[in-house]
């Protein structure tokens, strides 16, 4: 007998569940419309990831971009796929290239490591695209070179970031027109970033990695001081991981397994399992509290032991032992 759909809603926001057989949520309209497009075309849920996120480069630049790195966990209906395409550090940063530094620094070429997202395209499409990879492109091309309006949301966003970023090298050429952040409704035409997407489209990613883009980013790196290169670049390759679980109170969750940060939301539910949240009110100062408490021993844990998963010790005894630990401080 299947458990009948709860409608109490425990918050004051007039939300709504949304019914549909196909779904895409994203911050920006025009991306999702993009993925949207993909699924009414006959390509699969991949095509319409990649699409939207693709989009998502152009329409929403101050969070997204083909610089970034991407995971993903992918259901087939049989089982999970997990993908980590976060790039590689450069080949030049050595524990001597940072000597004397007493922090990493957090803005500028020497915070850039491989872009990886451009292969997690490449390889997803690959095994779960139907559509051509060409067709994924065509909607942030079209926005790149004829424009489009900045919706409210991005705007705020766009604005916040320009005091922290105006000074990095081409964002004010590129991202301020008129010296500013464009304002919501302003149309936003970035030629240049469709340029790079028609020429990804067109050779799967072989551009950007092996060809002009990447010697694009050499170039521009040594310019200013950073030690990123092409043979970097070629030398990039996304993993192919098994996704981490682990059951909570009769459910499994999934995550990434390092280097990504997703262990850190398994560790803490280990934690919270030994408490009886039910007893608390929804989102009370109590509960809250033991969550923020639980998030953040795991993320302590995680800047002590979590790193490249090549030179880091195994991670089901870190999620073990948390949980083994909070029940003996309990006890």
């Amino acid at each position: 007998m299947t458990t009948p759909f709860s409608w109490t809603n425990p918050y004051a926001w007039p939300r709504k569940p949304l019914l549909a057989a196909n779904v895409v949520a994203t911050s920006q309209p025009l991306a999702a419309q993009a993925g949207l497009q993909m699924l009414a075309a006959g390509g699969s849920a991949v095509d319409a990831i990649l699409a939207t996120a693709i989009t998502l480069t152009l329409v929403e630049p101050v969070s997204n971009g083909i610089g970034s790195d991407a995971y993903a966990i992918v259901w087939d209906g049989k089982r999970l796929h997990g993908l980590n395409a976060s790039g590689r550090s450069p080949e030049a940063w050595t524990p001597d290239y940072f000597k004397g530094a007493k922090a990493m620094p957090v803005r500028g070429w020497n915070t850039v490591t491989v872009p990886g997202c451009v292969a997690a395209w490449v390889e997803m499409h690959a095994r779960w695209g139907k559509l051509p990879f060409k067709k994924l492109f065509e909607r942030a091309i079209e926005y790149g070179r004829e424009g489009f309006l900045v919706s409210p949301t991005i705007a705020g966003q766009w604005d916040k970031q320009v005091a922290e970023l105006k000074d990095q090298p081409g964002f004010a050429k590129y991202f301020l027109p008129d010296g500013r952040a464009p304002r919501a409704g302003q149309r936003f035409k970035f030629p240049q970033h469709a340029k790079v997407l028609e020429s990804i489209a067109s050779t799967k990613g072989k551009s950007f990695y092996k060809g002009e883009w990447a010697e694009r980013l050499e170039a521009h790196a040594k310019k200013n001081g950073g030690a990123l290169k092409a043979s970097d670049m070629a030398a990039n390759k996304p993993d192919w991981v098994k996704p981490l679980e682990m059951d909570y109170r009769g459910y499994t969750l999934h995550e990434i397994p390092p280097n990504g940060q997703g262990i850190v939301a398994l560790m803490a539910l280990g934690m919270l399992e030994h408490f009886d949240l039910r007893s608390h009110a929804v989102d009370g100062a109590d509960s809250l509290h033991l969550q923020i408490e639980t998030m953040k021993l795991a993320f302590a844990d995680a800047r002590a032991f979590v790193a490249d998963s090549d030179y880091m010790v195994d991670v089901k005894p870190l999620i073990s032992l948390t949980r083994a630990t909070c029940a003996s401080a309990r006890s």
